[in-house]
């Protein structure tokens, strides 16, 4: 039940229809403190259209309000103030969730509707770094979140597969490569290869010639330099499919920046068919004046093409592919210019779609207050970080629950579990400080934090060894002790909206963190297994709290183990 939705509906009659439920709707608020109400209804808005003060209008409608939704009506101010019937309302959620199981929170705006989803995308022959970690996890979590909400998501990885850095990897390859050090661990290799041609690059100019010239090569085609690239291209894909297996991510499509090779010739002849591209400095640009942004570099002066080229014809091809109705891309803020420009050139070439394109920007990941660099070799991989914090959660199991089963399956479902949730707790503005010892720490708002509160819930429920049957049903309780939990199980459908509309998977993972930090009260608190005429209620709410945990671990990527 959307009890605002109700509220909307009884204020639209007692107003006589003068304002729609949608907009009152969106005028009810949720009050910071619980003891201010469940809900609340400011009445400033109404002051001009009653021609009566705000706070005369909440005392009237305070009286006109008979509803057996709500316990209590008080006014404060200007502000209506309604408790809802905690027992009437603690019986519709937990029903609700037993119900519904894992549906429950599902929305429906999405009506079905592609989202594609450009994430991850990491360069070929370079290793898969940390800094690779919040796109990928990022885009992962608001694939699941838009499913959610009704959309279709199409995940894809457009990898970082072409471009100059190529042509310094073949030069380099050429110079110093050994081919059996590259057969046996092809990835790190081809990095130490890499940082190897910049450092002598900073003392030998001519490189940098030989990487564009290498670069010419494999752009017409030559033989040698494209079956490197695609050497280099298979290995990478080895390692990274291991990872992306690692942390359970899949995608929809691979197709990375070579795929749009011979797709970019099209947008530049649709923007000389439509006179947008002008020369600057003997380059073809696009002028954004109007739209107060530097010019968009289409064509170099030497004809190659660019990002932004090359970003055109991938947006031109999803749209004809998938007909989306948004597009997303997780991509570092740095290159926010880059996309304001790019949607603003579709603009110009009279695309409409171009307005559903988001780019969702995110900070960085910091190594001791600095950013990793696979230039300068500053680089944490993350597969060794996975690693290394599964082999922590199992230290940690081995401590606290020697005896459990699927110890090792457990160890990844936490370990990998925690430094997913450390990213996707904060909001992905802000730039985060790698530090496994914060990730996996069992208290305080972490993820092995919230899958512990699901292990002992769910521990709860087979000690009581009661079926959970929503047909079976009798409640008895008050819902007083309990009303903390059951009004925050409430709140998940509108916390998985709020991560929908404003891309911020952080607004699940606040929310569960609130969930379990309430539940873990309540546990405290309450003798949960004692048998009395209280027991069978109390246990629908342990279930109906595992169903929103499990659920809401899932939106983020997470797994939830029964025991830990």
């Amino acid at each position: 039940m959307n009890f605002k939705q109700e509220l909307a509906a009884i204020l639209y009659d007692l107003l006589d229809q003068a304002i729609s439920a949608k907009e009152l709707e969106l005028m009810i608020e949720k009050p910071k403190n619980q003891e201010l109400g469940d809900l609340a209804f400011p009445c400033f808005t109404l002051a001009k259209l009653k021609r009566k003060s705000p706070n005369l209008i909440a005392e009237e409608l305070k009286e006109q309000i008979n509803s057996p939704i709500f316990e209590k009506v008080e006014v404060v101010g200007a502000y209506l103030n309604l408790f809802l019937n905690k027992k009437a309302a603690s019986e519709k959620v937990i029903h609700d969730i037993i119900s519904q199981k894992a549906a429950y929170g599902a929305l429906t705006f999405g009506n079905g509707g592609a989202v594609t989803i450009d994430m991850s995308s990491p360069n070929i022959a370079k290793p898969f770094s940390m800094g690779h970690l919040r796109s990928t996890v990022i885009g992962n979590s608001l694939a699941f979140i838009v499913e959610k909400c009704g959309y279709k998501p199409i995940k894809i990885n457009h990898l970082g597969d072409w471009g100059t850095q190529f042509g310094k990897l073949i030069t380099a390859y050429q110079l110093w490569g050994d081919a059996e050090k590259v057969k046996l661990n092809p990835i790190k290799e081809l990095l130490t290869l890499y940082i190897k041609f910049h450092k002598e690059a900073e003392s030998n100019s001519t490189l940098e010639d030989q990487g564009r010239s290498w670069f010419k090569r494999l752009e017409d085609g030559d033989e040698q330099a494209l079956a490197l690239w695609k050497w280099f291209r298979e290995e990478s894909l080895k390692e990274f499919s291991r990872i992306y297996q690692l942390m359970n991510v899949e995608f929809d499509s691979y197709a990375g920046e070579a795929f749009y090779n011979d797709k970019m010739d099209r947008v530049v002849k649709l923007l000389e068919e439509q006179q947008l591209l002008v020369e600057s400095e003997q380059a073809q640009v696009v002028e954004l004046t109007e739209e107060q942004l530097p010019p968009c570099l289409i064509k170099k002066s030497d004809g190659a093409t660019l990002y932004a080229t090359r970003d055109l014809a991938a947006a031109l091809y999803r749209q004809e592919e998938y007909q989306f109705v948004q597009s997303l891309y997780v991509v570092g803020h740095e290159q926010s210019l880059h996309f304001k420009q790019l949607i603003a050139v579709l603009g110009k070439m009279g695309y409409d779609w171009s307005k559903q394109m988001h780019h969702i920007p995110f900070g960085l990941m910091l190594k001791d207050g600095s950013k990793m660099s696979t230039r300068k070799g500053k680089v944490v991989l993350l597969e060794e970080v996975l690693n290394e914090s599964i082999a922590m959660a199992r230290h940690n199991i081995e401590v606290k629950n020697p005896n459990i089963p699927n110890k090792d399956a457990v160890a990844k479902q936490v370990g990998v579990g925690a430094v997913i949730f450390h990213d996707l707790k904060n909001n992905r503005m802000n730039d985060i400080e790698f530090s496994l010892e914060e990730m996996l720490r069992f208290e305080g708002e972490t993820g092995p934090y919230v899958q512990y509160t699901y292990a002992r819930a769910s521990s709860i429920l087979r000690k009581a060894n009661v079926k959970v049957d929503v047909g079976a049903l009798s409640y008895e309780n008050t819902w007083e002790k309990e009303w903390k939990v059951t009004s925050l199980l409430m709140e998940f459908a509108p916390a998985i909206k709020r991560a929908c509309k404003n891309f911020d998977p952080s607004q699940v993972a606040k929310y569960i963190i609130d969930v379990a930090q309430a539940f873990n009260k309540y546990y405290a608190d309450v003798k949960i297994l004692e048998e009395n005429a209280e027991q069978q209620g109390r246990l629908a709410l342990v279930y109906s709290v595992t169903e929103v945990l499990k659920e809401g671990l899932r939106l983020l990527g997470l797994e939830a183990p029964a025991e830990m």
